[in-house]
């Protein structure tokens, strides 16, 4: 699975909104220089590993410190932690609040970036690093976000599951860890012990095309968006 389909393009994170900050935005202060990495019984590893560097599965894990509302936003820099926080704990990747407050009988809301009239165009292996968002957040997010704007799907999906990782995969050499790339690898990968995982991965696999407009109503529409 490496690279993935989709592994440069922005998700709504790099929206500008005049009244909040997205939950997975990043904040200036919000830097580190990444640790040295070596090669440690058969994987990947950093020369001061400390114990929160691997999750339960042992990946590693880029480190990122968490300092939200610390300097300024930088909107077009996903937070890797809080990017993590809401796929895993499915979270609204705008306010933060759990995305089935909202959730119908087709399941969460995705905005994607695929083109909604050209459903042949889509791949067939449908992974994304994109949380799930509410539908008001969704609604404000297609209006605020650049790259929306010009164009976005919007898709409700019943079936879904935590598929992977996304990061910088190393290969072992006599001089030690050499960086392969940057993609993805499913759960279970052989590779998985030389992998810097900075992202997880949703695999959407039962989902219906909605309309968005349609849904939010014409009541809900932010002002001057008519």
């Amino acid at each position: 699975m490496i690279p993935l389909r989709h592994p440069t393009r922005r998700p709504v994170g790099s929206l500008r909104l005049t009244d909040r900050v997205p939950f997975i935005a990043s904040w200036s202060a919000e830097t580190i220089t990444q640790p040295e990495v070596t090669m440690r019984r058969g994987r990947l590893a950093y020369l001061n590993e400390r114990p929160w560097d691997r999750d339960s599965d042992g990946i590693l894990w880029r480190r990122v410190p968490s300092m939200p509302g610390k300097g300024e936003p930088q909107y077009g820099k996903v937070h890797l932690l809080r990017q993590q926080q809401a796929m895993s704990g499915l979270l609204c990747q705008v306010c933060g609040e759990p995305a089935k407050k909202d959730a119908t009988g087709n399941g969460l809301l995705w905005l994607l970036n695929e083109d909604p009239d050209d459903l042949s165009a889509w791949p067939a292996d449908l992974v994304t690093g994109h949380p799930p968002v509410c539908l008001p957040c969704a609604w404000l997010s297609v209006r605020a976000c650049p790259h929306l704007r010009k164009q976005y799907a919007a898709v409700r999906v019943r079936r879904f599951t935590l598929s992977g990782v996304h990061g910088v995969l190393y290969r072992p050499s006599h001089s030690g860890p050499v960086p392969r790339g940057v993609g993805g690898l499913d759960f279970g990968d052989h590779r998985m012990p030389w992998m810097q995982a900075a992202q997880l991965m949703m695999r959407l696999e039962e989902f219906r095309l909605v309309d968005l407009e349609a849904e939010c109503g014409a009541d809900s529409r932010p002002p001057g968006n008519n």
